[in-house]
């Protein structure tokens, strides 16, 4: 049922936001030249997939978690995607094709050792990552990973379809937010 459901408000995000999509691509094509950003992140039951963003950092910033980068390698443009959100809008293909829910723990790096064996033993890798999440409504972000996974737990443990809802109408309304970046 969930899967269903993360199927269809994709696709219909998708056709409804694409103007809104082309329009970022190129705005990124003229920031950076490489509108979208793919990064190996850490799926369900562990499982590598290819995440999707908008590119929000200089093309010659280090493949590292966002809040280990500095706020100097975050470029204007980028800093605007990242405030409203729009740096995400392209998840929605990784939910289309099943690598990620629309609601689940923010998949991690593999080189996050802290939060991949916190999540392993709190058995947050049985479900799908996601865009959005009970931790980034809370503010919780990946640079304190013990608390992380343990909210990313007790998500998974009380999850329903009541809740599914509900974290997507707090994130609609802008509440929580994304990974920060180090003070420069």
């Amino acid at each position: 049922m969930l899967r269903v459901l993360d199927f269809l408000i994709a696709v219909v995000a998708l056709i409804f936001s694409m103007p809104l999509l082309i329009l970022v691509w190129f705005a990124g094509l003229w920031d950076t030249g490489a509108p979208l950003f793919f990064q190996r992140r850490v799926g369900r039951h562990q499982k590598p997939f290819t995440l999707v963003k908008f590119r929000t950092m200089r093309r010659d910033t280090p493949d590292m978690a966002s809040h280990l980068a500095s706020a100097g390698m975050v470029t204007r443009w980028g800093a605007f995607l990242r405030r409203t959100k729009l740096d995400e809008l392209p998840q929605l293909f990784n939910v289309v094709v099943g690598d990620m829910s629309l609601v689940g723990p923010r998949p991690c790096l593999f080189s996050q050792t802290e939060l991949v064996c916190e999540r392993e033993r709190r058995g947050v890798f049985k479900v799908r990552p996601g865009i959005t999440g009970l931790a980034q409504i809370q503010g919780v972000d990946m640079s304190d990973p013990v608390r992380l996974a343990k909210i990313d737990a007790e998500m998974t443990q009380h999850f329903s379809l009541k809740m599914y809802f509900k974290l997507l109408f707090w994130t609609a309304l802008g509440k929580g937010r994304g990974d920060r970046v180090k003070s420069s």
